[in-house]
């Protein structure tokens, strides 16, 4: 897992305190009535078409295009910069903060092309709403995230000038140096990698390496905006925001508590009981939050003191809280499932459908090694009826929120985008209505705006490495890679060891998203040349990305834990190793036993 930190993308130094208020609520009230539309518009075209047999006009296209809307938080490579010695820090952050907002600026003249192409077009969105005034939102955007890199490289406003000037130096020089010559390739490279390093976030790498290698074979840049736009309008993305929106509901109010106490009531009794209520609880709230470290943060705390009251070891017990946050990657609703799907043209409920039976085997085995550890002697609490029962009726809409989605999903009530959007005003009327755990005024504007931080991070790291991947089938890598592989990997198991070697690697180096949208469209053809079906071939693939939330240098399961926890990185390592084990134990049986992943799809007809 290459992710190695978190980022906020808002100020991180003090601008004046009314300001700085002002203009993050007016954002984050920007954020809340996007995501209300998202919700609102395409319940309301299920209810139309169904009663009155018509529809809302341009509706989808609506929602399509509100995901252009936030881009938020930005996720980072590497966390070098924090190892670097203190009086050296203020040069590095000036010298990566110049790095990203160029990269930046020039990302945003590129969306500005595509936009002025769009407007010559003269296409409407909806009559009389044309599609180049809700495009515009991308070069603005990226401007407005450059002005916030700069703004961040330090708290002094000197460094903030200095980093604008070599900001200027360095647009400059990339304008005046050839794109095609081979010392703009290779300075160019050099000096986005080492920014990379420093710190800067993951989609200026991307961005910034589709600029550097377009620009050197004299394509022009706008091929990343329309990337970026055509990954926006996909009729599927809209489920994203959606689904995890719902989880986040879930993750403020006070589902976590309902839940532990069914599976305390359930479990507790059995040996191993504990272990059994952190997997489930774990698998449940990943499986719709599609973040593994969100689950750590809002479950550690609860809990760890019922592992620790079992008397397990703390090793142990941390161990287990970690590997098990990414337990739910291959349940339906969860983000990376979906964003297989787009990426790779297959059908979403295939992709759900298949993800089921292997997630349940990673489940299990976690399940089982939780069993393993756990003490001999402790006393177990006895299994009491009326309290399971008692419980099991409290979390009764919780429990039930996994079958409102996949029901919508399946039983051809609703599209994709409707189930979603059901599925999330199921879970807000939950906490604010039944349970009451969140205020609609107070908190509901605050977790959208958390939900919106969280997904404009991913579809910004997504578009442009969508960019990167539109080089990689230019030059005809897919192609490449299938003739050399096929010419010297004559097996399909030898094959499928390789590939989850590979993934290994790639899970320890890229962060997720950008993972999936890079390999992707290199592995299809590959598995296709095998006879391997792409939906077995995604779920190998991020049966093998689950892991990298778990393996250094930077898993991001292990930097949420050391945080939620306060641990060393290097103690969470070892904690959490024979977790990975038993997990690569899972992904081998994942990949080498078919009727794992295609069972359901093949039961109900795909």
């Amino acid at each position: 897992m290459s992710v190695a930190a978190i980022s906020e993308a808002r100020v991180a130094s003090r601008p004046p305190k009314s300001f700085r208020s002002f203009f993050r609520q007016t954002e984050d009230l920007g954020v809340t009535l996007v995501l209300s539309a998202m919700v609102l518009l395409p319940l309301l075209e299920a209810v139309l078409r169904r009663t009155l047999h018509t529809g809302i006009p341009a509706s989808i296209p609506m929602v399509q295009h509100a995901v252009l809307a936030r881009e938020g938080r930005l996720l980072a490579l590497s966390n070098l910069e924090s190892r670097i010695p203190e009086k050296l820090r203020p040069y590095s952050r000036m010298f990566a903060a110049a790095i990203g907002a160029a990269t930046t600026l020039f990302l945003a003249l590129a969306a500005w092309q595509f936009v002025e192409t769009e407007r010559d077009a003269g296409a409407f969105l909806y009559p009389p709403v044309r599609a180049w005034w809700i495009e515009l939102a991308m070069p603005l955007g990226f401007a407005a995230i450059a002005m916030r890199i700069l703004w961040k490289a330090s708290e002094q406003w000197w460094q903030r000038v200095i980093a604008i000037i070599l900001t200027a130096v360095a647009v400059r020089l990339s304008a005046l140096v050839p794109g095609t010559s081979h010392f703009f390739l290779w300075a160019s490279l050099v000096a986005l990698s080492l920014a990379s390093l420093l710190g800067v976030p993951a989609f200026v790498t991307l961005g910034g390496a589709a600029l550097i290698l377009f620009r050197n074979v004299d394509q022009p840049i706008a091929s990343i905006p329309i990337a970026h736009y055509a990954l926006v309008i996909n009729p599927i993305l809209p489920t994203l925001p959606l689904f995890t929106l719902a989880g986040y509901f879930l993750a403020e109010g006070g589902a976590a508590k309902r839940l532990v106490r069914v599976f305390s009531a359930l479990f507790g009794a059995f040996r191993g009981g504990p272990a059994l209520v952190t997997v489930l609880v774990c698998a449940f709230f990943t499986s719709f939050t599609g973040a593994s470290g969100v689950t750590i943060l809002a479950l550690g705390g609860l809990l760890m003191p019922v592992l620790t009251g079992a008397r397990y070891s703390e090793k142990n017990a941390l161990g287990l809280l970690t590997g098990s946050g990414s337990l739910g990657l291959l349940l339906p609703p969860c983000l990376p499932l979906i964003v297989y799907a787009i990426v790779a043209h297959v059908p979403i409920q295939q992709i759900f459908l298949g993800g089921i039976i292997p997630a349940f085997v990673m489940i299990i085995a976690t399940s089982l090694w939780g069993i393993y550890i756990g003490p001999r002697d402790c006393e177990r609490t006895p299994f009491e009826w009326r309290e399971a029962r008692q419980a099991l009726w409290d979390a009764k809409w919780e429990l039930l929120m996994p079958l409102v989605a996949l029901v919508a999903l399946f039983s051809g009530f609703a599209t994709p985008v409707e189930a979603a959007a059901l599925t999330a005003l199921y879970a807000l009327l939950i906490e604010t209505v039944v349970h009451r755990d969140l205020h609609i005024f107070r908190d509901i504007p605050r977790v959208m705006a958390e939900c919106g931080l969280l997904i404009g991070g991913v579809l910004l790291i997504l578009g442009v490495s969508l960019g990167f991947t539109n080089y990689l089938v230019d030059a005809e890598v897919p192609t490449r890679a299938v003739e050399w592989t096929t010419r010297n990997v004559h097996s399909p198991f030898l094959f499928l060891l390789l590939l989850n070697v590979f993934m290994l690697v790639v899970g320890c180096l890229i962060e997720i998203y950008p993972a999936i949208v890079i390999e992707v469209p290199l592995l299809v053809p590959l598995g296709a040349a095998y006879g391997i079906d792409p939906i077995r071939l995604g779920i190998i693939f991020l049966a093998n990305l689950e892991l990298g939330y778990l393996t250094p240098p930077v898993g991001l399961n292990l930097l949420m834990s050391s945080y939620r926890f306060r641990k060393p990185i290097g103690e969470v390592l070892r904690s959490v190793l024979p977790v990975v084990a038993v997990l690569a134990v899972g992904v081998l049986l994942i990949t080498y036993i078919p009727a794992l992943t295609t069972m359901l799809p093949k039961l109900f007809g795909y």
